[in-house]
């Protein structure tokens, strides 16, 4: 996700350079063929255009409000994610004990178990960030090319590592092939988890409170998961999305047609007392319609970036730094080695991923 500073005009106007090139071009065309072609009968009425830009930024606003809501969502519910992995770390360091059993467990012992449940716990959020990152068929962003160039520079790890490579260090080797062999793999991570619980109560390492408490912290687990996988698995409504393109696209052309008109009548008013400036007035209308597109068709992509909060931009949440937090604060309840422990994910040219 982009930090502060990177919402600048300049990074604003690098972003949509192809986009203002294109609209450069349209503002010019109907110019072009009323001046240097005197086709003066090319022209529209400023009224019919001024009312389907009405209706434009109304749409337009309507997208723009449901998608912050699609991604204000997926940002709390990764921090519900956030709360739950560490209540489950406070859980696996505090509730594993001796306190219930007659054949004790070492502390070594122990420490194997807690460290096991905590690895199996960052194998759920590895299994679960690449799940969301993986691409569906109404997710678009990343074929513009600005949005690639982005997404090249910034490196999603997800796009970079296989899951298998990411939860090598996590699982056994068992468990790994079982894991792989699913087709929800953070689903069946989790289910080993509760087989782990109900083998720590047959030994009495937890009793029936602790096992029923750690069992909840799973259950609310699940309940995020399929919170985020809703959103992944459900896009903006495409019918919003189709009508929205069109209607902006159909306001894009009309506009230079009717700006163009306006400018000529200023001209036509200015030639007796500054002929030169009123002959070519007209061709002030290129950069005044550009203007105008720009924004209009910028805050229409800036609603269709965050459509969908997992693909990967830098405007998505940033669940792989979340993780790698999650990760760092759970193996540091347990007090592993500081060594061993993977660095937090530094933000790339800004970004967080």
């Amino acid at each position: 996700m982009y930090t502060k500073k990177n919402y600048s005009l300049k990074n604003m106007v690098w972003w949509t350079r192809y986009d203002t090139a294109l609209l450069v071009i349209i503002a010019l065309i109907p110019v072009i063929l009323y001046e240097v072609f005197d086709q003066k009968w090319l022209h529209l009425p400023w009224l019919p255009i001024a009312v389907v830009g009405t209706a434009v930024a109304f749409i337009i606003s309507f997208q723009n409000n449901a998608s912050y809501d699609r991604v204000w969502e997926a940002r709390k519910i990764w921090g519900g994610i956030v709360n739950s992995s560490r209540a489950w770390g406070i859980l696996v360091n505090d509730f594993i004990t001796n306190d219930f059993t007659e054949d004790k467990a070492s502390d070594a012992g122990l420490r194997a178990i807690r460290k096991e449940l905590i690895f199996r716990h960052v194998a759920w959020l590895t299994a679960l960030r690449h799940a969301m990152r993986q691409p569906r068929p109404w997710e678009h962003v990343m074929k513009h090319p600005t949005n690639r160039e982005w997404g090249e520079a910034i490196g999603v790890r997800e796009q970079r590592f296989t899951l298998e490579e990411e939860l090598q260090p996590y699982l056994s080797e068992e468990e790994l092939a079982y894991v792989l062999s699913k087709s929800n793999k953070a689903t069946q991570i989790i289910s080993l988890q509760s087989k782990e619980l109900r083998q720590l109560r047959t030994r009495k390492l937890i009793e029936d409170f602790r096992h029923m408490e750690m069992e909840n912290t799973l259950a609310e687990l699940y309940a995020l998961q399929g919170k985020s996988e809703r959103i992944k698995n459900f896009p903006y409504p495409r019918q919003y999305a189709t009508l929205n393109w069109t209607f902006l696209w159909i306001f894009v052309l009309l506009l230079p047609f009717g700006v163009m008109f306006e400018f000529d009548k200023i001209g036509a008013e200015m030639v007796a007392k500054y002929p030169h400036i009123g002959r070519n007035f007209v061709w002030l209308s290129v950069p005044f319609s550009v203007l105008v597109m720009w924004v209009f068709h910028t805050m229409e992509r800036i609603g269709r970036v965050s459509e969908n909060p997992f693909e990967g931009t830098p405007n998505d949440v940033p669940i792989t730094t979340i993780s790698r937090g999650i990760e760092i604060d759970l193996r540091e309840m347990i007090d592993e080695d500081p060594e061993s422990i993977p660095p937090a994910i530094e933000a790339q040219y800004d970004t967080q991923t």
